[in-house]
């Protein structure tokens, strides 16, 4: 297939300049937001609770969030999935548990107020309260004075009488669902929903899958950047490693001032731009390889101006194609499908300008320190010979 009839004669490396301080400051201007506000971190990252509900009547996301904020959830994130008409959402929120530090200081309040207690001790990370009482106490005593305070009672384990003296319990309390569960009955006498599935990420597994998701990314890049030190020369190889953290930088832009939610998709996205982006640079790279033989003598800027030329094309046809296979993405997809597939729209084009206004420039750059060492060895060893 022909896009490109006649061949172009455009001045791509003539505009580097100006490109190079628009993309500086605009990375910096990026760096600086995720300094300074960071990313909308998804439950993957920073841990919480995923419940999926369908409703068996026509209703929206605003009333979804209305009724889990009349029952007591005022952070609930809402989020409509599917088709309009199957009235299905995705709730969303912080904690696993309903054992948090200000719900543990009142459930501790009630436990004591049962009898005198040797030790209490509340584990929020896995929403547990191990107590040692001096006298026993029953299961149905211990739920009710728990539940009184606010947090909700899944089991109750008695687990007998300690040799130091006392009694030991533990109090296991309910998961963030059923909250979730209970809001939304707020207002209803039957319920009118059913709940399809239910996630939880503790924060301890949210924070190893973050830095299991940057530390591949960043193994990713260095394989790359060996790879293309092997298959070219020296100064090939620092701008193929600019032009993907460009591109990374900016897809990262893109998560952050969209709000997007910045989990293990996301890093997914950032994967694919990385390989999209170096295989974009490589094709243009092989060009400029051939053109450096096929024109012997000619500026190295203008031999990179021709490579990129040629390949004019081969870039429109590759980059519109892998466009038009987001668009059902973009038009269907909900969510984070729709979040991935606009960071890949984000991806390609950026990818496609960094081969152009990152990689080729910082190429021309190391080139030209390279011929300028060489002149100056060159004066240096020619220097005793005019002497």
């Amino acid at each position: 297939m022909q896009i490109l009839k006649n061949q172009t004669n455009i001045d791509f490396i003539g505009k580097r300049k100006p490109a190079i301080f628009i993309s500086t400051v605009l990375n910096l201007i990026i760096l600086v937001s995720i300094a300074v506000w960071g990313f909308n971190l998804g439950v993957d990252f920073a841990g919480g609770t995923v419940v999926e509900v369908k409703f068996n009547h026509d209703i929206n996301a605003a009333d979804v969030r209305k009724r889990a904020e009349a029952g007591g959830l005022p952070d609930v994130s809402v989020q409509s999935i599917g088709a309009a008409g199957e009235n299905s959402f995705l709730l969303r929120l912080g904690g696993v548990t309903q054992l948090t530090e200000e719900s543990a200081v009142k459930a501790q309040d009630a436990i004591k107020a049962l009898g005198p207690v040797k030790s209490i001790y509340p584990d929020l990370a896995n929403g547990i309260i191990n107590l040692r009482s001096e006298q026993a106490l029953t299961a149905e005593q211990l739920s009710k004075a728990v539940e009184g305070s606010g947090t909700g009672v899944e089991e109750v384990r008695e687990l007998g009488q300690a040799q130091a003296g006392g009694f030991d319990y533990q109090i296991v309390a309910s998961g963030m669902a059923d909250r979730i569960r209970a809001a939304l009955m707020t207002g209803v006498q039957a319920p009118d929903f059913e709940m399809r599935r239910v996630e939880y990420v503790g924060p301890q597994v949210g924070k190893q899958l973050r830095n299991r998701g940057v530390a591949a990314l960043l193994y990713s890049m260095i394989a790359i950047l060996i790879y293309v030190a092997f298959r070219f020369d020296f100064k090939f190889g620092p701008g193929a490693l600019l032009a993907m953290l460009h591109d990374v930088v900016m897809v990262a832009g893109f998560y952050l001032f969209s709000r997007a939610e910045f989990g293990l998709t996301a890093i997914a996205a950032l994967l694919t731009i990385v390989g999209y982006s170096v295989n974009d640079t490589i094709v243009i790279y092989d060009r400029i390889r051939e053109d450096m033989a096929k024109f012997k003598g000619k500026p190295f800027a203008e031999v990179i101006n021709i490579a990129i030329n040629d390949t004019l094309g081969r870039t429109i046809l590759t980059s519109g194609t892998t466009a038009l296979s987001l668009i059902g993405l973009l038009i269907f997809g909900v969510g984070e499908i729709r979040d991935f597939a606009w960071a890949m729209l984000v991806g390609i084009i950026v990818g496609t300008y960094s081969t152009i206004y990152i990689a080729s420039p910082l190429t021309i750059w190391l080139d030209e320190r390279e011929a300028a060492r060489q002149a100056r060895e060159k004066a240096r060893l020619d220097q005793p010979k005019t002497a």
